[in-house]
């Protein structure tokens, strides 16, 4: 389904125009990071983390934060 921009709201057009923008930065620069070894203390405590937030362990709600930091 092909849709003009005047057909967008300005949200879509700014997300299109924000994807387009990151794919043409990752062309010209790449990842900085592409080849490059992992120690495995930082892999084992990625893989830790990862499985804390999937178990809600490392979850606190966003009010609560700015609440706790006196934001709110």
């Amino acid at each position: 389904m092909a849709t003009t921009v005047a057909q967008m709201t300005k949200e879509e057009l700014r997300e299109m125009i924000e994807t387009i923008i990151e794919q043409k930065l990752l062309e010209w620069v790449g990842d900085p990071d592409e080849g490059l070894a992992i120690r495995e203390a930082l892999r084992k405590r990625l893989l830790q983390q990862k499985q804390a937030v999937a178990e809600g362990e490392r979850d606190e709600p966003l009010k609560d934060v700015a609440q706790r930091l006196g934001l709110e």
